[in-house]
């Protein structure tokens, strides 16, 4: 159902919306995101506010239910993405819900990542046109870069939770990607044990988060979003643990194992790699803001 306002009563709405904003230290940029999601105004009307002029402009909440949800997002701190029900990542506008993680733009950096390996490795050829694995896959966003940088390649995506595969399969139909992603639940390589042996290329953003920093995460991370994908256990190297176990039994020889970590554990992971004695060419890669994210390494 959608509903006709006046521009100079939405006007007059962002304008609270703004004060409320400040007092509450939310991002203003927050506002005009939900109004171009409700009601279909572009960045540049916004913030020229030449909206204020229009007779009627068609929204799809009410102006009450638009207030109701912007106090959610204040005095919940219900993170804005899931109130739009999307976050943009890459040049993707995801689906995603308080069953996954908001896509962060530092992950982005994996797909990059994935296309250098693939371009290193003394088996390009083969890494270019194989089985990879996006495993914990969230919204699917990883598995979705993966599959547009690489175009050739066969992509598994595996979660434990049976909702975030539900989004993550809703997103690559919108993407018109399913015929090159098999989404597969369960816990890491479990649904794959058929084919052990057969990958070139393992990336994943799993859970890092050590359990007792979690409550002094941002209110928005901590009450909202999935700590499933979220806690890493005690020193939240719990589930690279694993990842580092199983996925020599994975992955061929030459193939690419590939993760993001917090800050101030690659420099642990790296130890794990070398102690696990199944890899090589390890190396670290920083993010945008240059903090060391990024681990890749190659199974022997």
């Amino acid at each position: 159902m959608n509903w006709l306002i006046s521009g100079l009563e939405l006007w007059q709405w962002r304008n609270r919306a703004i004060k409320a904003a400040i007092a509450s230290s939310v991002p203003i940029t927050e506002i005009d995101w939900l109004l171009q999601d409700i009601a279909n105004l572009d960045k540049l009307t916004l913030r020229l506010e030449s909206f204020k002029e229009r007779n009627k402009i068609q929204v799809s909440l009410s102006l009450d239910d638009l207030d109701q949800l912007w106090q959610k997002r204040l005095n919940e701190k219900l993170p804005i993405q899931y109130i739009c029900g999307y976050a943009p990542w890459r040049k993707f506008r995801l689906q995603v819900s308080p069953a996954v993680l908001i896509p962060r733009p530092e992950t982005e950096y994996l797909i990059d990542l994935a296309v250098l390996a693939s371009t290193k490795s003394k088996i390009k050829d083969v890494l270019q046109q194989g089985y990879w694995a996006d495993l914990g896959t969230g919204s699917g966003a990883i598995a979705l870069g993966l599959a547009t940088a690489l175009p050739d390649i066969k992509i598994y995506a595996v979660d434990v939770s049976p909702d975030a595969v539900m989004v993550a399969q809703t997103n690559a139909a919108s993407l018109d990607l399913v015929e090159r992603i098999n989404f597969e639940r369960g816990s890491w390589w479990e649904p794959l044990v058929s084919l052990a042996g057969r990958f070139s290329g393992m990336v994943s953003n799993p859970p890092y988060i050590p359990t007792s920093i979690l409550p002094s995460l941002q209110p928005e991370v901590f009450r909202h979003e999935p700590h499933l994908a979220l806690d890493g256990g005690v020193d939240g190297l719990d589930s690279i643990r694993s990842l580092i176990e199983l996925s020599p039994n994975y992955l061929h020889s030459g193939g690419v194992w590939l993760i993001e970590t917090m800050m101030g554990q690659t420099e642990s992971v790296v130890k794990m790699l070398n102690e696990n004695g199944q890899y090589e060419n390890i190396e670290t890669y920083a993010d945008l803001a240059g903090i060391s994210r990024f681990v890749m390494a190659y199974r022997i």
